[in-house]
């Protein structure tokens, strides 16, 4: 025997890992088995890639409120592929609910929940709600605004569960407020519990399927067995190979945004669930007052309970798939049911306010400048400055990098502005049309740009950069300090969220003499988009 031989010998009889390798391999499926029962592959797959990427960002994840938000925005901004890693793992809960959902209707469709397999529905259907219970706790972990206000809905929801409500929202921690103790509690459900319990799932699945066999078509009785190795192992691994590739794409080009840390306070907030679960959103506006229990814990309750006794239902025997008539008209009906709500959902959730549509993700240098440094960000991109020279990272063009740390004056700045040809000869640059005010923003704005904040200054909303040009137009620099800069006369405008509404600023603009008597400061009829964009920059002034 050669020395291989002996440690395959060695191995197998020690721990019988090559034969149970070879009698998963090579185990007998019907004919019929083909590429519509691949989806149960790319479950596991993507469950794997789900803990895989859920390890790397809790190696430098805080699981508390605060440092978790501040931990995920290090892991964006400073971890190497950190931005890739939270995107697998953002998108990678979408799309195993979308296989989870596509092999349990798959397996609907053939009837593969017959007699002997009611035992491997009903753990599918488990394993399919506790896939949705992942992306319920982990829902919270990102700790911003959306993950806090949409918790409080679920809290909400769960707190109005006949007999057992305020027993589950005490359990979950959200009984009074979602705080600590909620979070706590999502972090270990999402890390602790639901892990193990899925392995263990998994595992009777599995056993359960090579227990009672892939459940053959009518006809395939006549038709020769073949083995799951190797043409079913080169669907399953193709499909694998596809959904990896999607899910890569979409990690690397649709952005994951991040919100603003958390505000228990902020009470106009409107919560928006992730997308797969808008049907059920939609559907809690459908009853209101006393029936507002049937949309949110009895129609879903029922709608669980029907798929598990599925099997006991349809006792029939086995038909074609293009038999199974009703089954198919089941499944048509109720896609077409989730698409309509889920799109009225999408439809008719309000458009989020200019401060939610900041991306925390990104960094946010910009939140620091004053607001004569942010009105020259405006004036900067009005003149398209970008066309001839290059802020920091970036192939070189015709001008300096403007983010290099070497700058001339302001004075020197705003006369180079006017007679580009005259301070430096033989410029290209044509002058600059605007007004000493504005040439002076301008400059202040590139004697703020250095190599490490050029990337932060730059990614500053339009509607922030509009309202700070927009707050230096209107003078409010003469009697309000906002980061340090400006006149104290008025009150200082950084932290104006968390002391006046929207409402409040707006009629106070319009009519201060109303709301504050005596006060000094003229009324202001900003058109409403101006209005609107002056509004929005006050309340995304950091405290």
């Amino acid at each position: 025997m050669k020395g291989q031989d002996r440690l395959h010998h060695w191995l197998d009889s020690r721990t019988g890992i090559e034969t149970a390798v070879r009698n998963f391999l090579y185990e007998n499926i019907p004919a019929s088995s083909g590429w519509h029962q691949v989806f149960g592959s790319v479950a596991l797959f993507l469950f794997l890639t789900q803990a895989f990427t859920g390890a790397l960002l809790a190696f430098n994840y805080a699981p508390t409120p605060g440092d978790a938000y501040n931990s995920l925005r290090y892991i964006l901004a400073e971890v190497t592929a950190g931005r890739l890693m939270r995107g697998l793992h953002h998108w990678g809960a979408s799309m195993m609910i979308v296989v989870v959902v596509l092999h349990m209707t798959q397996v609907f469709l053939y009837g593969a929940y017959k007699k002997p397999r009611e035992a491997t529905w009903m753990v599918g259907v488990v394993l399919m709600l506790v896939t949705l219970a992942y992306g319920l706790t982990g829902y919270l972990l990102p700790w911003d605004n959306r993950a806090y206000w949409g918790t409080v809905v679920a809290t909400q929801i769960a707190s109005q569960a006949p007999v057992i409500g305020p027993y589950l929202a005490r359990l979950l921690g959200g009984q009074d407020e979602v705080g600590v103790v909620t979070f706590a509690r999502f972090y270990g459900l999402h890390v602790l519990l639901l892990p193990p319990a899925t392995l263990l799932l998994i595992a009777i699945h599995v056993y359960l399927v090579r227990k009672h066999g892939v459940a053959p078509q009518p006809g395939d009785e006549v038709r020769p067995l073949k083995k799951f190795y190797p043409q079913q192992v080169f669907r399953d691994t193709v499909a694998i190979f596809i959904a990896f590739a999607i899910l890569f794409v979409m990690a690397v080009a649709v952005h994951v945004p991040l919100e603003q840390l958390a505000d228990p306070t902020d009470t106009t907030y409107i919560p928006r669930p992730e997308w797969y679960f808008l049907f059920l959103f939609q559907t809690l506006k459908l009853f209101e007052g006393p029936l507002e229990m049937v949309g949110s814990v009895m129609l879903p309750a029922l709608a669980v309970l029907a798929l598990v006794l599925v099997p006991f239902i349809d006792r029939g025997r086995m038909r074609k798939v293009t038999e199974r008539t009703f089954a198919g008209a089941l499944v048509v009906l109720a896609a077409i049911g989730w698409g309509a709500l889920t799109a009225v959902a999408v439809a008719t959730t309000p458009k989020p306010a200019m401060a939610e549509q900041i991306d925390f993700s990104q960094p946010t240098d910009w939140l620091q400048l004053s607001p004569v440094e942010m009105a020259g960000i405006g004036y900067f991109r009005q003149e398209n400055c970008t066309s001839c020279h290059t802020v920091g990272d970036g192939n070189p063009k015709i001008g300096p990098d403007l983010a290099s740390g070497t700058h001339k004056s302001a004075a020197w700045m705003i006369e180079h502005f006017k007679h580009p040809s005259a301070m430096v000869p033989g410029s290209a640059m044509p002058p600059i049309q605007l007004s000493d005010a504005q040439l002076n923003t301008l400059a202040a704005f590139l004697l703020k740009l250095n190599p490490r904040n050029a990337e932060g200054l730059q990614s500053a909303p339009d509607f922030a950069v509009q309202g700070a040009m927009i707050y230096q137009n209107g003078q409010c620099g003469s009697c309000h300090m906002v980061n340090g800069v400006g006149v104290k006369i008025g009150p200082v405008l950084n932290g104006v969220k968390q002391r006046r509404t929207q409402q409040w600023v707006e009629d106070h603009f319009r009519d201060p003499q109303a709301l504050s008597p005596g006060s000094m400061m003229p009324p202001y009829r900003f058109p409403p988009s101006q209005m609107e964009k002056i509004v929005a920059y006050l309340f995304v002034l950091p405290d």
